[in-house]
């Protein structure tokens, strides 16, 4: 039988046996569970792991709720990750497209790799997004790592004078001016890591809810519940 125990002192023995157990264990942060006696413990890049309050027992994945239907209760808590760093990113690190012929009904956050397909297609429908009332922030996500040709040719196109053209001539299969400058590439890869994006384009709502994955302006409208 698991008995109750106050929750930081069962954060604390629960990091203490992780850490004597698998030292190199990358724990982030260990949080209230709604299972009584068991503590959520997430890993880098939000895997989640749930512990007893002593110690003792341990297993990994998703916690669903039974309702009516089921609710993954563990992406709420990633969610809500991604909805409370995304809304430190300032605005001015972001390349961002935002309708001119109509009103923002609703803003994504897309984080992008210039040389990939299906980023690209994604951005070919960007006047479509737009004239729905979709507004696009674009983070950078160099899928082969900082240093890489993709990560060098996203920091040309944030520090350009004109970064949406540059990102725009990117993704069209153009070259762009060589240019560096302070930039917020490596640390928009660094935070899409740690809130679990793994591929691109990841599409992320203002609510903090990821929609992983290419889609036509349509679908996204209908995902973002504009009938």
């Amino acid at each position: 039988m698991i008995t109750a125990m106050p929750v930081l002192a069962a954060e604390s023995l629960v990091v203490q046996k992780l850490r004597e157990l698998r030292p190199d264990l990358p724990i982030t942060r260990v949080l209230p569970s709604p299972v009584a006696g068991f503590v959520a413990v997430e890993i880098d890049g939000g895997t989640f792991l749930y512990a007893s309050e002593d110690g003792k027992y341990l297993f990994a994945g998703d916690l669903y709720k039974l309702n009516q239907t089921l609710v993954n209760v563990t992406d709420g808590i990633r969610a809500g990750k991604r909805k409370s760093q995304l809304a430190k990113v300032p605005r001015s690190e972001m390349v961002v497209f935002s309708p001119k012929k109509v009103p923002v009904r609703k803003s994504v956050f897309v984080f992008t790799d210039v040389d990939c397909g299906y980023c690209r297609k994604l951005h070919l429908e960007m006047h479509a997004i737009n004239d729905l009332g979709i507004e696009v922030k674009y983070l950078a996500y160099p899928r082969a790592g900082i240093g890489s040709d993709a990560y060098k040719k996203v920091v040309n196109a944030w520090c350009a004078d004109d970064p949406n053209t540059a990102l725009t001539n990117l993704k069209l299969g153009r070259t762009v001016a060589e240019k560096n400058c302070t930039n917020p590439v490596a640390d928009q890869y660094a935070l899409g890591r740690d809130i679990g994006i793994i591929g691109t384009p990841a599409i992320v709502t203002d609510e903090g809810e990821l929609l992983p994955g290419y889609m036509p302006a349509a679908d996204l409208a209908v995902a973002l519940g504009l009938n």
